[in-house]
């Protein structure tokens, strides 16, 4: 019942910009590890057209995912300046601050220096790395990034690898080509570009491991099973939300947090994370992982009575057993803070609800072969629909593309109205991390071709 990517040890998982027009993505990675001045507009990678605009409608992307060839391009949807004040980032007096570096100015005109004779030769650079592997699924609507920051992604695989097996025993020694092959760090970089120091992106990182390893060892491949499931759930909860008992009782409940290692995985990453976060924000964390876990329940109800739900009732879950908790800590690993009546806004929790449903049905697509493989009747959107709507299994799975994209086109119309109705500069920054946290997330999808491949349908 996958969630969230889950590492090859761990659970599974699942891309906001307004339609605006297209805009060249940098095509080279970042020379430092400092957030960039701009989020790449919506451009679709190399052969993959745009889906026109137009929002959530069922035609969206119907002609391009039902052609047997690529996609031809659409004609460019109408300029949306609330999406793009999203995508820039807040400006205006007082917002400087919210940007960790200065944003750049203009150019200045190049002095006049007289012809050099006889120039020295320069070394020859060493030449940036390839751009990753994978390609998107034809007709899926999404954001390229840009390659993330090789330094960092290094220094976060070293760590959280460290942290992973020296402090928390999160996997045994034969797991660990699936946990290298996982590649938490490119994904945790490429979805928190802006995160101010390393430290701050490991927040994130262990925080992912920790709900891979929960989602594996007691839902999925590495143990896991629906029988009992509630139970393992909710004291592994009390790792991220602590009991609050009798002086006779706690010593019993602390111990039990070092009994395996999804309790083990929660209780560090969650103490790290509080000496980072707010209390609010902590909070919201918690909640959000509630939310996470009683999907878990449903999910595994389903398996035990071998229920196949209705498209509309898969749906629900997913919006639970999803990754809201990822994106909706962009502010703590960037180092600030989105106000607790910010979020609550209902405009606010229909954005994140939305990013979180986009992104885990890219999950349920990217990860479609690999479940097919694995042993049982493992539920997701496609198998949902050609179970419940009478289609083929290809029919089915492009549906469920168009399923997707018209989540993202909902996502970032909602985002876009939000920006204009409440300009405040916070919330606008927190709309930007969520867009670039989806987009970040598809590119670990797109380019985990240890873990996915796509099906045979084009």
């Amino acid at each position: 019942m996958p969630t969230g990517p889950a590492l090859p040890f761990g659970p599974a998982a699942r891309p906001l910009h307004p339609v605006s027009p297209p805009v060249s993505a940098p095509a080279s990675p970042p020379s430092s590890p400092a957030v960039p001045a701009s989020v790449p507009a919506s451009v679709p990678e190399s052969g993959v057209a745009p889906v026109p605009a137009g929002g959530a409608g069922g035609d969206l992307v119907a002609d391009p995912l039902r052609a047997a060839a690529a996609a031809t391009v659409a004609p460019a949807p109408a300029p949306n300046p609330a999406l793009e004040r999203i995508i820039r980032g807040p400006s205006g007096v007082g917002t400087a601050g919210l940007f960790f570096t200065p944003r750049q100015a203009p150019p200045a005109v190049p002095p006049v220096v007289p012809p050099t004779p006889m120039p020295t030769p320069m070394p020859e650079l060493p030449a940036p790395p390839p751009a990753a592997e994978g390609r998107p699924i034809p007709g899926l609507y999404h954001h390229p990034v840009p390659e993330p920051d090789p330094a960092r992604v290094a220094e976060v695989s070293r760590r959280i690898k460290r942290w992973a097996v020296d402090e928390v025993e999160a996997y045994p020694p034969e797991w660990e080509d699936q946990f290298d092959g996982f590649s938490v760090g490119r994904y945790m970089v490429a979805c928190h570009p802006d995160a101010p120091t390393v430290d701050h992106l490991m927040i994130a990182t262990r925080l992912m491991v920790a709900e891979n390893v929960v989602d594996d060892c007691y839902c999925e491949d590495h143990g896991g099973s629906p029988v009992g499931l509630g139970g393992r759930l909710l004291l592994a909860h009390t790792a991220l939300d602590p009991v609050h008992t009798t002086a006779e009782y706690e010593p019993a409940w602390a111990q039990s947090l070092l009994s395996d290692a999804p309790r083990r995985s929660y209780r560090s990453a969650m103490e790290y994370f509080t000496q980072a976060a707010t209390p609010s924000q902590a909070d919201r964390y918690r909640h959000d992982m509630a939310r996470l876990h009683m999907g878990y329940l449903a999910e595994a109800a389903w398996a035990e009575t071998k229920y196949v739900p209705e498209v509309s009732e898969y749906l629900a879950m997913r919006q639970f057993n999803n990754f809201r908790p990822c994106p909706t800590i962009t502010d703590t690993v960037g180092g600030y803070e989105l106000p607790a009546d910010l979020h609550a806004l209902p405009a606010m929790q229909r954005v994140i609800a939305l990013a979180g449903n986009a992104t885990t049905i890219s999950n349920d697509l990217y990860s479609y072969t690999k479940e097919l493989e694995s042993p049982g009747l493992h539920l997701n959107l496609p198998v949902v629909i050609a179970a419940r709507e009478g289609l083929s299994d290809k029919e089915a799975y492009l549906k469920a593309v168009e399923v997707h994209n018209d989540l993202m086109h909902a996502f970032e119309a909602a985002a876009a109205e939000l920006a204009v109705s409440c300009p405040d500069p916070r919330v606008v920054r927190f709309l930007r991390g969520v867009a670039v946290w989806v987009d970040g997330n598809h590119y670990w999808h797109r380019t985990n071709t240890y873990r996915y491949s796509l099906p045979d349908f084009w």
